[in-house]
């Protein structure tokens, strides 16, 4: 049983007259207290985020004042423990000062010095947790945007939006192509959540037989069929306490669905062959490449499955509609996979840049990890037409797609260029080979700004 984060003092002391006065003087001042007549087994009821401090005496039976300093000190460092001395105890109070207690108090003293001295070390405690959140929430931000490199608009929304759901204990359903990082993004709902500590099970249920899909996700006992010998623990059961990550979801049969809908509503889980129900603490990540609701108005998809999976929906927009990210993303793998085969990084021509902004992606992520992988090793980009495009074909028609590509082109072009240092637009306009004019004119076109590459202030435009 762990202390209560409403406790904010700690009071640990086996004589009972002195106890009480003390208990009544912190509670008279509206903190919270537990007091205590020993300290035996109190390290184990503190975890590292109780927001509270501890007093203690000195001399007591089992366990003494030192002795648990240092069990509290091992637990938390920077937990803040307040020690009650008598006149022979000060040369051990000293000692235990410089072992990490934070003051010490020499009977008798007036409850004013007592008051005072737990008032600071709540404070303290308060800026240690508060520094600590932060520090936990700079890391997350960090890693999140190591995971998911970008800086399309697109692709910060979708950074915010998992910090903000990862908080959370939501199930989530994840829509995107082929390739565009589905369960990445699983991953760190799962890293950034209270579950990291948990298990992270990934399984494709696109890749599984559907003659042992029900095995595979909910287990099954010994005898339940042929061929099953001993109990299996499926995969929802192995994932207890943390996050399964079901991938392709709509290629699962509507039998299989019907047991997912009650597993979600329920959370318990019943192994084939038995009459059992085992409650699951879990959160469900599905992913899916195909729209949920077409499939429900074919009749593919249960709709009341699609309902309680819609709850929150996190969209990864394609690779096509993160025109700026190309180029960055491709320098990123292309970096990574120079260095693990301990070669020079390569630089990109002109021509190829272009070749990797026009390029359709149809393999999203994916696709433009391989191709950086072949450049960090010399071979050719290999890019070729769209697919299903012949290399004679006539170019398509004003409006169509050319269009739209090379307006992509110019974006991500000119927000390339953005995210290099420039003093001034005017140093950026003829960095870009284009008048001041005709660059504010894009800029506005394509929804950027100057800041938006971290540039300092337009001083000399």
């Amino acid at each position: 049983m762990t202390v209560d984060a409403s406790i904010q003092v700690l009071l640990i002391d086996d004589d009972p007259h002195l106890r009480q006065a003390l208990s009544q003087t912190l509670d008279l001042a509206g903190l919270g207290v537990c007091a205590l007549a020993d300290a035996q087994g109190l390290a184990g009821r503190i975890d590292r985020d109780w927001p509270g401090v501890v007093v203690s005496d000195i001399r007591m039976p089992r366990i003494d004042g030192l002795e648990l300093l240092g069990q509290l000190k091992a637990l938390d460092a920077e937990l803040p423990v307040l020690l009650i001395t008598g006149h022979g105890d000060v040369p051990l109070a000293v000692q235990a000062m410089r072992a990490g207690a934070y003051d010490f108090l020499e009977k008798p003293f007036a409850s004013e010095d007592l008051l005072d001295s737990v008032r600071r070390a709540l404070d303290l405690r308060r800026l240690v947790l508060d520094n600590r959140s932060l520090r936990l929430a700079l890391a997350d931000r960090q890693a999140l945007t190591t995971r998911l490199v970008g800086q399309s608009p697109a692709i910060a929304r979708l950074r915010e939006q998992i910090g903000a759901l990862a908080a959370t204990s939501a199930d989530v359903l994840i829509l995107g192509e082929t390739g565009s990082g589905k369960e990445v993004v699983a991953r760190a709902l799962h890293d950034l959540s209270a579950r990291r500590d948990g298990p992270f099970v990934a399984i494709n249920a696109g890749a599984l037989a559907e003659s042992v899909v029900e095995s595979e996700l909910f287990g099954h006992e010994a005898g339940a069929f042929t061929g099953a010998q001993k109990r299996r623990i499926g995969k929802f059961e192995f994932a207890n306490g943390g996050t399964l990550f079901l991938d392709e979801i709509e290629s699962m049969s509507l039998d299989v669905q019907v047991k997912l809908l009650r597993l979600l509503q329920e959370r318990v889980v019943e192994r084939v062959g038995s009459n059992q129900l085992i409650p699951l603490d879990i959160r469900i990540v599905a992913a899916t490449k195909e729209d949920l609701r077409q499939a429900a108005d074919r009749g593919r998809f249960r709709a009341d499955l699609y309902y309680r999976l819609n709850v929150a929906p996190l969209r990864i927009p394609p690779l096509r509609e993160r025109g700026e990210d190309i180029l960055l993303l491709f320098q990123h793998y292309a970096d990574a996979a120079s260095a693990r085969h301990g070669l020079p990084p390569p630089g990109l021509q002109p021509e190829q840049r272009a070749q990797l902004l026009l390029h359709p992606w149809p393999g999203n992520v994916r696709e433009l990890q391989n191709v950086a992988e072949r450049f960090a090793l010399g071979l050719e980009l290999g890019l070729g037409p769209a697919p299903g495009q012949a290399p004679d074909m006539e170019p398509p028609a004003a409006g169509g797609r050319l269009t739209e590509q090379v307006e992509a082109f110019e974006r991500a072009l000119i927000a390339a260029e953005l995210s290099r240092p420039h003093g001034s637009l005017r140093s950026l306009a003829e960095a870009l080979g284009i008048p001041r004019k005709t660059l504010y004119d894009k800029l506005r076109k394509h929804g950027l700004s100057f800041a938006d590459g971290g540039n300092p202030p337009d001083d000399a435009a």
